[in-house]
C-alpha cells in the first residue's frame, strides 16, 4: 500500500475530489446539520438548551 493511501486510510489527509462529491450529493437538511456540527458555538447553544429543558426551564411552544 502506497503512503498516501496508508495517510488517507488513517486520516491524515483527505481525498479533495471524493469530499466535493459527498458534499455535492447532500441535500439543503445535511449541509445545515453539517454546518451545525463543525459550529462550536452552536454546539454549546445546542447543549446548554438541552440541559436548560432537562430541567424543566423550557418555555412551551404555545407561550413562544
Amino acid at each position: 500500500m502506497s503512503k498516501a493511501l496508508k495517510a488517507l486510510a488513517k486520516g491524515g489527509i483527505v481525498h479533495l475530489e471524493r469530499l466535493a462529491s459527498i458534499l455535492k450529493g447532500l441535500t439543503p437538511e445535511e449541509l445545515e446539520t453539517l454546518e451545525l456540527l463543525l459550529d462550536s458555538q452552536a454546539q454549546a447553544t445546542i447543549r446548554r438548551s438541552l440541559k436548560e429543558l432537562d430541567r424543566g426551564e423550557g418555555i412551551p411552544l404555545e407561550k413562544w
